[in-house]
């Protein structure tokens, strides 16, 4: 141990403990997501609530539309336990999948419809789900799978052979199921620190936890409004929306404009026309927002919130976008999907707010606890001395789907969650991130798992050896790159490949050719060696 680390030891010798400065609150007990997330519906039954293309719903008719679905879903043969995937883009069907599911007791899992058939195949076994919810054009991705286990297959449009339509069945037909606190709600699928994507399990109290730190209190740490729109670009089978847009505003009363893909113009002409209020937001839809001169043809003076997260923003982004946007309150929150997901928050969201600074990551949120521990020695520290962050609270994950391996590697005994980031506290409390301590590469606010693609490397004969790592780069964050041991492939066979079996964010965006790839004594791949190795490559082009 050095002296440094021992001399911080000595003068620090008892647990740095970090708390929000908001009080603790009562968290709601025993209460279902679906139960919770309509708390309001009594007072505000016609009330928007999903905003989609062809249709608006009122708070009434989700919850009644839930129901049905719950309903049509129990008579396809779900009951509590199983698992259902959702395989679609933001839609009113997404929201009334999910929460039939916690109707009856069931469990989501959810997909990116822009997975290829393999990866679609690897969650579906994983999870053992008994549906599947998608549009008819996404079934043909479900056939390699077919012989695996059965599930049943239903399309929210026109059901093709052997499918059967979007299950709708009479309110009076929802069975009546009892419910605990501590049964998994929600799966969706994350790598962690580092490995192959996993089941995460997420807990009805875990996810109500997760949303009444943000929502409850005489201060909400994020302060939703029943008049406030709030926009749901962000896909909702990815956690950040999930949570974060769908429970939150569903809790808060909030009309949710459903955008259902990307695109510039048209995303700026529906914020205008529906006056979006709070903008739920990825760093490259931040930057885009700040330095797309399209922005200035439409009139978001509306907007009074824009929030940042699942990757973080750099401070020259966040301060262009209040620039741009005088009238908004800019920040950004971090989360990781084992955390509930939610460690952190901007507290200028609050209701009453707290000064923020530029690049922070916020606050640790109420009813929780956030320790930065030493990458050695694992030791608490102190204020301002960057380490791995670690959270502890109600909100967490209860573990990864059949694998005590993995959860006993990031939950320690004491029910500390290890993050892999690093960071540190300041003197006024709030988060900043400096680095990652685990492997994966975030492609804008995905995750590209480099075991994953190497593990498809070195699938292909002629590969003999291969290492992903993360490239810097301006619109995505970063990119993974391909260190390859091959004497007969080509740069774009190697990414053709790939190509053919991973979804877009995952395709390798360069290829180099090496004699071999640096390890330890233990076969652990260096990566740090190979960083450099780019770094010196890119910098001599």
């Amino acid at each position: 141990m050095s002296e440094a680390v021992t001399s911080l030891q000595t003068q620090h010798n008892t647990t740095h403990i970090f708390r929000s400065k908001l009080p603790d609150i009562p968290l709601p007990s025993n209460l279902p997501l679906h139960t919770y997330c309509f708390l309001k519906l009594p007072e505000i039954p016609h009330r928007p609530c999903l905003i989609a293309s062809a249709r608006t719903y009122t708070y009434a008719d989700t919850y009644l539309a839930s129901r049905k679905v719950a309903a049509g879903m129990s008579r396809l043969g779900i009951q509590k336990g199983d698992v259902v995937m959702i395989l679609l883009c933001n839609s009113p069907e997404f929201v009334f999948t999910f929460m039939a599911a916690s109707m009856l007791g069931a469990v989501a899992t959810t997909a990116n419809p822009s997975f290829t058939p393999a990866e679609i195949s690897k969650q579906l076994a994983v999870s053992n789900a008994k549906l599947v919810v998608t549009l008819s054009a996404h079934v043909h991705k479900l056939n390699q799978h077919a012989h695996r286990h059965f599930f049943k297959v239903a399309t929210v449009d026109y059901p093709p052979e052997n499918c059967v339509s979007f299950p709708e069945g009479e309110e009076s037909e929802v069975p009546e199921v009892e419910i605990s606190a501590e049964d998994a709600v929600a799966m969706p699928f994350s790598s962690g620190t580092t490995g192959l994507a996993k089941g995460v399990v997420l807990t009805h109290k875990s996810l109500v936890t997760g949303v009444a730190q943000q929502m409850e209190g005489e201060n909400p740490h994020v302060y939703l409004k029943e008049e406030d729109v709030v926009l749901c670009v962000l896909p909702l089978f990815h956690i950040f929306s999930m949570h974060s847009v769908m429970m939150c505003a569903l809790r808060a009363g909030s009309a949710i404009l459903l955008i259902e893909k990307f695109e510039m113009r048209a995303m700026l002409e529906a914020i205008e026309r529906h006056r979006v209020t709070v903008a739920i937001m990825v760093p490259p839809l931040v930057v885009a927002l700040a330095k797309n001169k399209a922005v200035e043809e439409y009139d978001l003076s509306s907007i009074r919130m824009v929030m940042s997260g699942a990757a973080p923003l750099g401070q020259q982004a966040e301060e262009a976008l209040r620039n741009r946007l005088p009238n908004a309150i800019v920040g950004q929150g971090y989360g990781m999907t084992e955390g509930g997901p939610v460690l952190a928050m901007c507290l200028g969201f609050a209701k009453y707010p707290f000064p923020t600074k530029s690049g922070s990551c916020g606050t640790v949120i109420r009813n929780a606890e956030l320790k930065v521990i030493h990458l050695q020695t694992s030791f608490p520290l102190p204020r301002n001395h960057p380490g791995e962050i670690c959270i502890r609270g109600q909100q967490i994950m209860k573990g990864y789907l059949n694998d005590e391996k993995a959860t006993a590697a990031t939950i320690d005994a004491d029910g500390w969650l290890h993050t892999g980031d690093i960071g540190y506290v300041d003197d006024d409390d709030e988060i900043f991130l400096v680095d990652r301590a685990k492997e994966l590469i975030k492609f804008k606010a995905f995750q590209v798992p480099p075991a994953e693609l190497e593990d498809l490397l070195m699938s292909h004969p002629s590969i003999a050896d291969a290492a992903v790592v993360p490239q810097n780069d301006d619109a995505a964050g970063e990119v993974p790159v391909a260190f390859v041991v091959s004497y007969d492939l080509t740069e774009e066979a190697v990414k053709d490949f790939i190509a053919k079996r991973v979804v877009f964010y995952k395709r390798l965006h360069k290829v180099y050719f090496v004699q071999s790839i640096p390890k330890s004594h233990t076969g652990k791949i260096l990566r740090r060696e190979l960083r450099a190795k780019l770094a010196r490559i890119i910098h001599n082009t």
